[in-house]
């Protein structure tokens, strides 16, 4: 098997061609990607339920809207906590309970007193289930088209507007890939 150059922390975003419904317009965070496979939420995927609804201690951490995000469609009733912790990536001082996966961008643990993060989250968003990819898998849609991989911002994960995170990812690279963010929600109605 050849070698998996890693893209955690990287974001995955949906190419127009993209046909399964699961991802359509999905903007992926990576938080593990290795031989084994990849690990990742779709960060731009509102769900109706309050984060206070289910882990009412995070409700007050949650930024807006807070509410719960589908991560994906891979185990729905478990939950993934996903905070920006501002400060240097290279600092011995991470907070209990959180733990670094790509430069400010971290997992958090849903077990520890919230309290513990209260005072070092920038921001934080709750994910009910998660993207998931055995080896090879994600490589083999990458071949296919189906994702751009982009670097990520630490700002994606705690858009205030998800619905629109799929064009703003785009539009902000520097080559032809901002052109697809002009691309229509139908084209057959061009």
């Amino acid at each position: 098997m050849t070698e998996v150059s890693s893209l955690t922390g990287r974001l995955l975003v949906a190419t127009p061609a993209l046909a399964d419904p699961n991802f359509e317009r999905a903007v992926v965070l990576l938080l593990d990607h290795d031989e084994e496979g990849s690990l990742g939420v779709v960060l731009n995927r509102p769900t109706p339920v309050d984060v206070g609804d289910i882990l009412e201690g995070w409700a007050d951490l949650a930024g807006e809207p807070g509410v719960v995000f589908q991560g994906g469609p891979v185990s729905l009733d478990s939950a993934l906590g996903v905070a920006v912790v501002p400060g240097e990536p290279g600092a011995d001082s991470s907070p209990l309970g959180w733990r670094r996966v790509h430069g400010a961008i971290g997992l958090v643990d849903l077990e520890a007193p919230p309290e513990l993060l209260a005072s070092a989250v920038g921001s934080l968003r709750i994910f009910a289930g998660y993207a998931g990819w055995g080896p090879g898998q994600l490589e083999d849609e990458l071949v296919e088209g189906a994702w751009y991989v982009v670097e990520s911002e630490p700002g994606d994960v705690s858009s205030p507007a998800p619905e629109r995170l799929w064009r703003e990812v785009l539009r902000r690279q520097r080559n032809e890939l901002a052109m697809v963010a002009t691309y229509p929600d139908d084209p057959s109605l061009n």
